[in-house]
């Protein structure tokens, strides 16, 4: 059996379908972006709220909000009257992600606390 050299290589073994599901996983797949968009979902948040309930670092939270927002999941918006403050709050694309929160929520109701013996119990 031969091992792939790189990620490319591997790709070329995937299914287009399966290709896809690791994209979306390598854009969504960091701890904190899944944070900020799992934080977003029920309402907008300013920086500091983000800080605060995420635990992210100023520099952490900046980069990850502005991945976020290059990757189409997150709308920034500038309030300027006094005091200035900018709120950050899903688009659509990232509001299409809370119902895959909803089903991980209910995952992990279901089998956080199992065993491997739990999962696959034997006769």
């Amino acid at each position: 059996m031969s091992v792939p050299k790189d990620d490319s290589e591997e790709k070329d073994i995937l299914s287009e379908e399966e290709c896809q599901v690791i994209d979306s996983i390598s854009q969504l797949g960091s701890q904190w972006r899944l944070l900020v968009l799992y934080d977003l979902q029920h309402s907008e948040k300013r920086f500091n709220e983000l800080k605060r309930s995420t635990g992210a670092s100023s520099r952490t939270l900046s980069r990850v909000l502005d991945d976020l927002q290059e990757l189409g999941y997150v709308n920034r918006r500038l309030e300027e009257d006094a005091p200035v403050a900018t709120y950050y709050s899903l688009t659509t694309k990232g509001e299409s992600l809370c119902p895959v929160f909803d089903e991980l929520e209910n995952w992990t109701r279901e089998w956080a606390g199992e065993s491997a013996a739990d999962a696959n119990p034997t006769d």
